[in-house]
């Protein structure tokens, strides 16, 4: 599976942003999509967990994106949604898309979009 994240760029402080992750098949069953991200200086195993959302639409969020962040998903489309509201510097960083299949063990990530927040 492919998985294409968009919408990243350069905002203000306290704007927002839509982030999508379009996946190239459908979404298999029991499958948890999340976004993490992956700050400046940072390694890919030390990306950060931003939240995931369940194949029934349960989302969970990571303390700090919680009443900022919307996580959603939108099965027909094979898409993956990130609402980032009220944006601080500290949210700078390469998002990207993860699908993890409960039934198979499987993980696939995307390439990442890249978000700057200048204060």
């Amino acid at each position: 599976v492919q998985l294409a994240e968009s919408g990243g760029g350069l905002v203000q402080a306290g704007e927002s942003l839509r982030l999508s992750c379009v996946a190239s098949r459908d979404f298999p069953e029991r499958t948890y999509m999340s976004w993490y991200r992956q700050t400046p200086g940072k390694q890919r195993e030390e990306r950060e967990w931003v939240a995931s959302i369940t194949e029934n639409g349960e989302p969970k969020y990571a303390d700090y994106v919680k009443d900022r962040f919307i996580i959603a998903r939108d099965d027909a489309k094979n898409t993956l949604y990130l609402q980032m509201n009220n944006l601080a510097p500290e949210d700078t960083a390469v998002y990207f898309c993860h699908e993890h299949s409960v039934i198979w063990g499987t993980n696939f990530w995307g390439q990442g979009t890249q978000v700057t927040v200048s204060s």
